[in-house]
């Protein structure tokens, strides 16, 4: 069994830009009226700002307010980034350009294709020299980056940064990784035995075998058709002080999660 102390959380997706407004969402409240339609990362600069990915976007505006909510210093914690798909409009670009007009590439948007881009971004823009991990595994793409964060905490550091993302599919991919809107959240995870000032619920986490129902929670229920709702029942727990739950990990498995809240 692996085991952290949730820190910090941050959240966006369209019409809950934080974890205060998601939180209050999955407790019966409304959306907020006059959200942004796009995330706005403050640790870009204002140029980078606007010419970044939806997904790096909301990566770095979720990883920054994780950071903050943990009283952490962004740049002083190794990260780990876990996105089904990466940026599925740049793939699409890439390919159909590609097929059509594959000397017209554009330098920048082929840098941001990467499935790393997130976590490229995060390191400059944080200063981070710690090492930043990204992986896809698909619908386990959270469940496999939590575990990623655990087993680096066992292995000795202080504390992790785990984010999760998507944003939507277009063209030809959408008919066969099909994912909507502009989701993200992101956990600040410390070791249990070093509990700082801003210490919250302690995660116990272990592997079983068996297939994750589907998230009954509003946040799983309002983000159904994105590709990384797979994470929402755990941040739907974390709302609601719910202390079970099970997160798709692979093929017949589940990461069992065990929350014991304040």
């Amino acid at each position: 069994m692996l085991s952290a102390v949730i820190e910090g959380i941050g959240y966006w997706s369209r019409g809950l830009p934080s974890w205060e407004a998601a939180r209050a969402f999955a407790l019966g409240g409304a959306e907020v009226a006059d959200a942004p339609s796009r995330p706005s990362p403050l640790l870009l600069a204002a140029n980078e700002r606007r010419r970044a990915p939806e997904t790096v976007a909301v990566a770095l505006d979720v990883a920054l307010a994780a950071c903050q909510a943990a009283g952490r210093d962004p740049a002083a914690l190794p990260s780990v980034f876990a996105s089904s798909h990466g940026d599925m409009a740049i793939t699409d670009y890439m390919c159909s350009t590609l097929a059509c007009e594959p000397r017209t590439i554009s330098p920048t948007r082929f840098h941001n294709s990467v499935h790393n881009a997130a976590a490229g971004y995060w390191t400059i823009g944080a200063g981070a020299m710690r090492p930043a991990t990204a992986l896809s595994a698909l619908e386990a793409s959270f469940a496999q980056g939590l575990i990623e964060a655990l087993v680096q905490l066992a292995a000795g550091d202080d504390a992790v940064l785990l984010v999760g993302y998507d944003g939507a599919a277009t063209g030809p991919l959408a008919r066969v990784a099909a994912s909507r809107g502009l989701l993200g959240a992101a956990l600040v995870l410390a070791r249990p035995d070093r509990r700082g000032a801003a210490a919250g619920p302690l995660l116990r986490a272990w592997l079983g075998d068996g297939e994750a129902g589907v998230g009954d929670g509003k946040l799983s229920a309002r983000e159904t058709g994105n590709a990384s709702a797979a994470m929402l029942p755990l941040f739907d727990a974390l709302a609601a002080r719910h202390d079970r739950l099970a997160l798709p990990a692979g093929a017949g498995r589940i990461l069992q999660v065990e929350l014991a809240h304040d």
